[in-house]
C-alpha cells in the first residue's frame, strides 16, 4: 500500500520545519554573542572581571585603568578571565576603564568601556566604651578616722631659775658688810655718837656763853 501527501499538508509542514531551523539557527548564533559579552562591576572600593567563552588559543588581552593610571596591567588570557580588583582610597569619583582585546579573527568581541567608581561613604563613629574614671558615690556611712595611739611628748618645761635679791642700797662713803644683819646695828649706834657728841658741843658754848 503506497501513502500519498496530499499538496496542502506537505507545504504546511515544510513552513512549520523552516520556521523551527530559522529560530534554533537564530539562537545558535545569538550565544557565542552573548557568552562573549564582558562581565564586570565597579564599587566604590573595588572592581570585579569576569570574562568567558573567548578563544583558548587566542593571544587575549584586558587592562584596567583608573583615572589614566594601570590598575591591572595589560594581562594576556585564554579562555576565561577572573579577578577582582581594590581600588585606592579616593574623596572623588573615579574613572574606571576596562579594554579587552578578542585576539580571535576578526575581534569583533573587544570592548572598551569606562565607568565611575563612587566615594564611600564614612561610618558613623563608634561610641568609646571606656570606664568613667569617677568613683561611684559611697552608700554606706563613712567610717571615721583613725584615732592616734601615740600620745606626743610633752614639752619640756626649763627649771626655774633661783632669784637673786637685790642689793641694798648703800650710802655714800658706806662700805658693804658681807652681812646684812648687822647693818641697822652700825647705824643707829654712829647716829647714837654724833647725837652725844653734838650736845656736849653745844652745852660747852653755852657755859662759855654764860662765864662771859
Amino acid at each position: 500500500m503506497t501513502l500519498s501527501i496530499r499538496p496542502g499538508r506537505s507545504a504546511a509542514a515544510f513552513v512549520a520545519a523552516t520556521a523551527v531551523l530559522g529560530v534554533t539557527g537564530t539562537a545558535l548564533s545569538a550565544v557565542p554573542a552573548a557568552a562573549h559579552t564582558p562581565a564586570w562591576s565597579v564599587t566604590c572600593s573595588e572592581v570585579q572581571v569576569d570574562l568567558t567563552a573567548y578563544t583558548a588559543d587566542a593571544p587575549n588581552q584586558v587592562t584596567v585603568t583608573v583615572d589614566g593610571k594601570d590598575l591591572l596591567p595589560t594581562r594576556t588570557f585564554g579562555r576565561e578571565f577572573h579577578e577582582k580588583l581594590r581600588l585606592p582610597d579616593h574623596d572623588k569619583e573615579l574613572t574606571v576603564r576596562l579594554v579587552v582585546k578578542d585576539g580571535s579573527e576578526g575581534g569583533k568581541f573587544s570592548r572598551d568601556e569606562t565607568r565611575t567608581a563612587p566615594v564611600c561613604e564614612t561610618p558613623a563613629p563608634i561610641p568609646s566604651t571606656t570606664p568613667s574614671t569617677t568613683p561611684p558615690p559611697a552608700t554606706g556611712t563613712p567610717a571615721p578616722p583613725p584615732t592616734p595611739t601615740d600620745t606626743p611628748p610633752s614639752a619640756e618645761v626649763p627649771p626655774a631659775e633661783p632669784s637673786t635679791p637685790a642689793p641694798g642700797p648703800t650710802g655714800p662713803g658706806l662700805a658693804e658688810t658681807g652681812s646684812s644683819g648687822t647693818t641697822p646695828l652700825i647705824g643707829g649706834a654712829a647716829a647714837a655718837v654724833l647725837l652725844a657728841g653734838g650736845g656736849i658741843l653745844w652745852a660747852v658754848r653755852r657755859r662759855r656763853t654764860a662765864r662771859s
